[in-house]
């Protein structure tokens, strides 16, 4: 079963849906700013005769024409970063602030957590944290290239994650960006098509139920939690925010992201979600020529108290 005919009842345009999936997808920059501005960074482009293209809705990320972020001396230089475009919304969505205290539960290879550190001018705590040992290597040295001083690595499953090395209980915020069945990868990795299977989306359903959920646990009351995956899989992406409203104290809030987006779904195949998942956002490939995701922002409930350090 190809899993994007799955999908076509949730699209607009099921031809231009399924044509956009087939496209390879465009190779894109993000700019460091704690090593450039993007100013400097196209007067890098231009003396060094890189091809670039402007990305409509972000000054600071840049399509390659000749598909290969790394083969250029600003990226060697650490004043950009290979990352998809979708890949830049939920450091957009988190907003986080220099001197905060933040989380990226599922940090590697980095892309997100590096992007977090920059919006942060480096200040405060960034915590890396990734299950998988070997992927944290790349996590490590794209820190390193990029110049990100302020960021921890930690090796734990982030659904039964421990702040007890840590020196402070909470954080500001917190990234789950979600392991998950990846469809929306198709235009860079044609291969997740072939791989994918019912069973295992409903299998890392599990898991991302239970990170979201260790999320919101870890957050201060009033601090903002940003869910994400890539995949169109409403059992991924709105059945998981469904179960986390039920069972911790956290609301969805309405956000805006600078590109086209639909609503998320409440109703698939016979199940029937919480409103306020509308409040999410889907992103499909053929209304901005990206990749396929999904963001969802919530706000933890609670007594909001003053956090000594924190937002300084």
């Amino acid at each position: 079963m190809n899993p994007l005919a799955r999908y076509e009842p949730l699209v607009d345009d099921a031809a231009a849906f399924r044509a956009a999936c087939d496209r390879p997808l465009p190779s894109v920059v993000r700019v460091n700013e704690l090593a450039a501005s993007p100013a400097r960074v196209r007067e890098a482009f231009d003396e060094g005769d890189v091809p670039y293209g402007p990305v409509a809705w972000h000054d600071g990320l840049f399509r390659l024409p000749d598909g290969n972020p790394g083969g250029n001396w600003p990226y060697v230089h650490g004043w950009t970063h290979g990352q998809e475009e979708v890949s830049a919304l939920p450091g957009i969505a988190l907003d986080p602030r220099p001197g905060e205290r933040v989380w990226d539960a599922c940090a590697a290879p980095g892309s997100k957590t590096t992007q977090i550190a920059d919006a942060m001018d480096d200040e405060g705590t960034v915590v890396a944290n990734d299950n998988n040992l070997g992927r944290l290597s790349a996590l490590r040295h794209n820190a390193e290239r990029l110049g990100v001083t302020n960021t921890i690595v930690t090796n734990q499953d982030a659904r039964n994650f421990s702040t007890k090395p840590l020196a402070f209980d909470e954080f500001d915020g917190a990234l789950v960006d979600a392991p998950c069945s990846c469809e929306g990868t198709c235009r860079k990795n044609p291969d997740v098509v072939d791989q994918w299977t019912l069973d295992h989306v409903h299998a890392v359903a599990g898991i991302q139920k239970g990170i979201l959920a260790r999320a919101v646990q870890a957050t201060r009351p009033g601090g903002t939690v940003v869910y994400s995956t890539c995949t169109f899989a409403p059992e991924e992406n709105e059945a998981v925010l469904d179960h986390v409203l039920a069972t911790e104290d956290c609301e969805l809030v309405d956000f805006d992201l600078p590109l086209d987006t639909v609503p998320g779904v409440t109703e698939w195949e016979g199940e029937t979600y919480d409103e306020s998942v509308t409040r999410a956002h889907r992103v499909y490939p053929h209304h901005n020529d990206t990749g396929g995701f999904f963001c969802a922002k919530l706000r933890v409930g609670g007594d909001e108290t003053d956090v000594e350090g924190v937002g300084a």
